[in-house]
Parts: C-alpha cells; sequence; structure tokens
C-alpha cells in the first residue's frame, strides 16, 4: 500500500508535510521519485538561502542557523529526519534547481499547534491524515502573517510553474490548501524582506544533540544510514561495553579495548538493518524496539543482568499509556526514558540514554564555530529527568558515581597474577547477606505451613483466633460469622533450596561448588553458577552469577553434592540440589523457591525420607532482592578480602 498522497494543482505537485518528522522525511524522498521534478521550492525564506545550503550540504554533521528578527534569535535546526532538508538535500545531489519561496517576516506569532502523531501516517497513510488535519485548520481562521506568507508562496509558484513542467512543492499541510486555492488567482510580488546580513550557521555541540534535536539522535541517526545502502553485517561482532576479560584471553594477552563509540556505533547500524528492506519508510515502533533490545544488550554486558521479559513488556505498556495521556500513539524520549527508569533501573535508563542520544557524525571541532544550545533557548521549557546509576551514600567530597570510576587494569592480564585457585573463598558482606535472605525464607516457608494447617468454622461459642471475613462473605448467603483458627506448625525449616535457572542445557551454568562454613553461623552451600573466569573485575577477583544455591545448617556437615552418585538419577542441577536438601536437612521441612515445582517423583521421595518440601514460587519473593543476590563474587585468596571493596560495585 502506497503512503504517499500529493495535492496537485497546475504543474505543481505539493507534498503535505510537517516539520521535523521521520515518516514525512522519507515521503520527501517517495515523492521526489515519483514526480521527478525539475524544479523544487520549500516553504523557506531565500533571505537565509545560501547558509542554509552550507548547512544542507555538511550532512550528515548536523548544523544550526541563527539569525535576528523582531528583537529576538531565530533557530533553524538543519537535520536529516527534517522534511524540507530532506528535500533541499535531494535537489544538490540530483543537480536540480532548489528554490527558497517562503516570505521573510520579522514577527511571526508564536502559536500552539496540534497535530495528530506523526506515526498514524505509518499505519493509515498520507490522505486521511491530511484530510483531518484540513478540516480542522478550516475551523481556525489563519492570522495576517500567514496570509501574507502563503500568498507569497503561491505568487513565487505561479512563476516558478510558468518556467518549469514539473515543480515539487513541499510545504506544512496548515497552510496548503488556502495556498492552493490562491494559485488560481492574480497575485502581486509579495511584500517582505528580500535581505539579510546577521545569518550564521554553527556546528551544533555533540552534547546538545538529544535536548534540542526534534528527533532524537538515535532515530536520526537510523533514518541517515538508510538513506543509503547499508554495509552488509560482519559477524562475529567483537564489540562489549564490559572492561572484563576472560582468563584464558588474559593468558594470551588480552582483548583488544573496544571504544565506547564503537560499540554504539554497531548498535546503531545492526538496529537500522533490523527496520525492514531498503527503501521502505522506517518504522518508529520497531524503531523503539530496537533502541530498547540494543540497551538490554549493553546493559547486561555492563552489569551481568539480564532484562526479563515481564520488564520488557511492563516498559511499553508503561510508555505507551504515558504517550496516551498526551493523546500521543508512541512516546517521546523522556517518557521512554521515565519507562525505563521506573520498569528496569536506574542502571537500564542510563544505558538506554546513552544510545539514545548517540550521533555517530558529530564533532565538537569542526571548520565552523561549535555552538551550545539548550531547550530552554528554543522552546522556552525543558523537562529534567535524574539518573542513579548505583544505590551509593555521597559523602562530601565524594563522586556518587562509583561504578563510572572503577579501577580499571594498568596492563592486559594484570589481574589473572593474582589468582590462587588453592585459596578460593567468598566475599564476607555477600555471605551475611544470604545467610540472612536463607533465615527469611525459612520464616515465610513457617508462616505458610501455618496458613495451610489453618481452618475456618462458622461462629458458635468461641471467637478462636477472629472473624475470617473472607470466607464469612463467601458463605453470605448462610446469614453466620465464620471464625478461623490459626494452628501454628511445631516442625522447624531445615534446608533451603532456591533456584533461578534450571540450566536444562547445561551450558549457561557450568561452574559446580560445594564450600564449607567458615565458623558456626554460616551454612555450608553448594551452587552452580557461571564461569568464574568469563569475568574478571579485579586481582583475583571474578563475577560470577547463581543458577541455583542450597543453604544447609549446621555447617562442616556437607560432602561433594556434585561427585554424590546418590543423586546421580537427577534430571537438572535444580533437582539434584533438592535432593541434597532431603539427604542433608536435619528437620522436616525444606524450603524449596523455584520457577517450577518439584516433580511428583521427588515429592514421594520425600515422603519416604520422612521429608516435606515447602514450595514457594519464585514469582512470588521480592524481584529486587533477587535480582541483588544472584550475583555474587569468588575470591581467589584470603588475601583479596581486604582489598575486594575496591573493585565490587
Amino acid at each position: 500500500m502506497s503512503l504517499l498522497h500529493l495535492e496537485n494543482f497546475g504543474n505543481v505537485h505539493a507534498l503535505p508535510i510537517l516539520h521535523y518528522r521521520m515518516e514525512f522525511a522519507h515521503l520527501v524522498r517517495e515523492a521526489f521519485d515519483r514526480v521527478r521534478p525539475d524544479c523544487v521550492a520549500i516553504e523557506l525564506p531565500g533571505t537565509i538561502e545560501a547558509q542554509f545550503l552550507r548547512g544542507v550540504r555538511r550532512l550528515p554533521e548536523l548544523s544550526i542557523l541563527a539569525y535576528g528578527a523582531g528583537g529576538q534569535t531565530v533557530f533553524l535546526i538543519i537535520e536529516p529526519a527534517d522534511p524540507l532538508v530532506e528535500g533541499a538535500r535531494l535537489a544538490l545531489e540530483h543537480d536540480v534547481p532548489l528554490h527558497l519561496v517562503d516570505v521573510d517576516i520579522d514577527r511571526y506569532p508564536s502559536y500552539p499547534e496540534s497535530f495528530p502523531d506523526s506515526y498514524a501516517v505509518q499505519r493509515i497513510g498520507l490522505k486521511p491524515y491530511y484530510d483531518e488535519v484540513v478540516q480542522v485548520a478550516r475551523r481556525t481562521p489563519p492570522a495576517i502573517e500567514d496570509q501574507r506568507r502563503e500568498r507569497g508562496m503561491a505568487y513565487r509558484l505561479q512563476q516558478l510553474s510558468a518556467t518549469h513542467e514539473r515543480v515539487l512543492f513541499i510545504c506544512g499541510m496548515y497552510h496548503l490548501e488556502r495556498i492552493s486555492q490562491l494559485f488560481h488567482e492574480p497575485l502581486a510580488f509579495p511584500h517582505g524582506r528580500v535581505k539579510r546580513g546577521d545569518v550564521s550557521l554553527s556546528n551544533l555541540h555533540p552534547e546538545c544533540c538529544h535536548e534540542i534535536l526534534a528527533e532524537h539522535p538515535f532515530l536520526s541517526a537510523l533514518y541517515e544510514l538508510r538513506r543509503s545502502p547499508l554495509p552488509e553485517e560482519e559477524r562475529p561482532s567483537g564489540a562489549t561495553l564490559r572492561k572484563s576479560f576472560h582468563a584464558f584471553e588474559l593468558i594470551l594477552g588480552g582483548k583488544k579495548e573496544v571504544s565506547e563509540r564503537a560499540v554504539l556505533d554497531e548498535s546503531v547500524q545492526r538496529s537500522a538493518r533490523h527496520l525492514g528492506p531498503e527503501g521502505v519508510m522506517p518504522d518508529r515502533q520497531r524503531a523503539f524496539l530496537c533502541l530498547f533490545l540494543e540497551a538490554a544488550r549493553h546493559y547486561a554486558q555492563e552489569t551481568g543482568e539480564q532484562v526479563q521479559f515481564w520488564q520488557k513488556r511492563t516498559f511499553f505498556r508503561f510508555a505507551r499509556n504515558y504517550a496516551l495521556l498526551g493523546s500521543m500513539l508512541l512516546p517521546d524520549l523522556f517518557q521512554m526514558l521515565a519507562a525505563a527508569r521506573s520498569c528496569v533501573d536506574d542502571n537500564f535508563a542510563y544505558a538506554f540514554f546513552r544510545l539514545a542520544s548517540f550521533y555517530p557524525w558529530q564533532k565538537d571541532a569542526t571548520d565552523l564555530p561549535t555552538l551550545r544550545v539548550s531547550a530552554d533557548d528554543l522552546w522556552g521549557g525543558a523537562r529534567k529527568i535524574r539518573f542513579r546509576p548505583k544505590e551509593q551514600r555521597k559523602s562530601k567530597g565524594l563522586n556518587g558515581l562509583k561504578m563510572l570510576n572503577r579501577k580499571r587494569e594498568a596492563r592486559p592480564g594484570e589481574w589473572i597474577d593474582g589468582f590462587d585457585p588453592s585459596g578460593i573463598c567468598s566475599y564476607p558482606p555477600e555471605d551475611i547477606t544470604i545467610e540472612a535472605y536463607g533465615k527469611n525464607l525459612k520464616k515465610v516457608g513457617a508462616r505458610q505451613l501455618s496458613e495451610e494447617q489453618s481452618r475456618s468454622e462458622p461462629f458458635t461459642t468461641s471467637m478462636l483466633d477472629g472473624i475470617d471475613m473472607r470466607e464469612t462473605l463467601r458463605n453470605l448467603h448462610e446469614k453466620r460469622i465464620y471464625v478461623r483458627e490459626n494452628r501454628r506448625v511445631k516442625s522447624e525449616v531445615g534446608c533451603v533450596v532456591v533456584i533461578f535457572d534450571e540450566d536444562r542445557g547445561r551450558t549457561r551454568f557450568p561452574y559446580c561448588m560445594t564450600w564449607h562454613g567458615e565458623h558456626d553461623q554460616e551454612s555450608d552451600m553448594a551452587f552452580y553458577a557461571t564461569e568464574p573466569a568469563g569475568n574478571i573485575v579485579g586481582p583475583g577477583i571474578s563475577r560470577c552469577e547463581y543458577g541455583g544455591f542450597i543453604l544447609s545448617y549446621p555447617p562442616r556437615r556437607m560432602s561433594d553434592v556434585w561427585s554424590d552418585p546418590d543423586y546421580r538419577f537427577a534430571l537438572t542441577k535444580g533437582e539434584k540440589l533438592l535432593l541434597a536438601a532431603l539427604d542433608y536437612s536435619l528437620e522436616k521441612d525444606v524450603i524449596y523457591a523455584a520457577p517450577k515445582p518439584p516433580r511428583s517423583y521427588i515429592k514421594q521421595l520425600a515422603a519416604r525420607l520422612g521429608r516435606r518440601i515447602v514450595y514457594l514460587p519464585l514469582g512470588s519473593l521480592s524481584p529486587l532482592t533477587l535480582k541483588k543476590l544472584r550475583i555474587f563474587h569468588i575470591l581467589f585468596g584470603r588475601d583479596k578480602r581486604d582489598i575486594a571493596k575496591d573493585y565490587i560495585w
């Protein structure tokens, strides 16, 4: 289905547009291919032509044009996703005469214009979209300044149509209907300024791009890349934002350090390929999905944490509802950042912002003077959002962003020198956290058992432990009050098993370990996790991720779970940990927190052993706590405990 629509009057083929919107910039390309014009006219005044064309020739580098009007400074951003800029660019590339036909007016009133979301064009096409805008425009009488401009543009189109066969006119849709009517009337030469001496062109500073571009830099970069044939994707890719190295790579001399700019550039190129076939209008919604997925990739590389499916779903639902509050179909950058921070965390929001604000071609030093401009300068207002990438206590004189200033290797392979496999140990603050969580799970399990043993009965002579409102309302037709008796379970809870991932493929969590508590306040522990050599964060310090673990108290009783032949019939690593918990528990009840309940065979085996499995669905536990608990560190040597705090964040 063709999305393009042109308004024709005489030999003028007019394209109605919204300024600074990517969808309309693409429609300009389609209109140029269809009309094959011998003249292009755009809705800009000829007094700024020289500097404007200089800025267009600089693309993809961004420029900002400025001049004084009515005692104020007027700014015009020259960016690739603007349809007027695209029209001028095509004219220059194909050696087609370009004319700026608008009238230069010093004082132009500023009033709000409400247009439907430009993404609607992607779904319904330009014709029904334009018809709706025209209906609204007819109910609003034009200002005197608009009438002057429209009469001036119509006059100049009359002159161009007399000397050219096919004129492509790119104009804001608010003005187009009245211009088409004036085109058939006799008009006089327009009255307006014919020359300006204060027009300046500057290079836009890279740090200002995310704040003042109408389309955020990531989207503008995608559009710019898709203007020309995309290079073939290189496989495999070595770009990563994570600065840790695999131990064996360190021994061989280390990886090449990949700059952050190269990683972001690769993400932009990969996203441009995923937007669909070349020549097809880029789908803004798919571009937002690519932005989310690439930010999630960087987030996982930097923190070791994966963005879960439920977080992805919540993000897009949050962003959609936020956009609907402003009568828009899709969210803007601020709304997506708010959703990223709210639905994942500040680290993800920062990764999202860093990629969304990246524009590969912009430099802070060029042949033009570089200008810093803020949203307050252009729009008279701005919305602010703050990121707190890590919850650090900010002390006087210290930088609160500790994660951004953590220590680095002086040379590749330096940290591998600190490895002492014979002295492997844990990081004490993490031991305290996990022991406390195990005790909390025991309380949760005991409370669940008590609730299962509780009973409700109609009130007769005793109130027991109080009125059971749920049961009373459920049996309201009986017109009786139900009371509840809470029966506390005398049994204590023994071992605790927590399974994050069953690792059925047996490849994601290959590292299996059993270690004993160092004192009477610690449990014996068996776990399976990611390979320690895969993420080295300090000298003899590796960062790992649990797949699952067991806590058994009292300590120094557990033999190696992973080589025990009694558990060889277990189907998964998580099931092997559960069998060990049934064996080593001194109490009847065993806590099992996992995404899925255990097999019925394991429950029968537990009954024969005189044990009872208390299953806690992993989804019923705090996801934020589980997220923090899942990451731990292995120290190769007890001497590393003194320096670990400088490398663990």
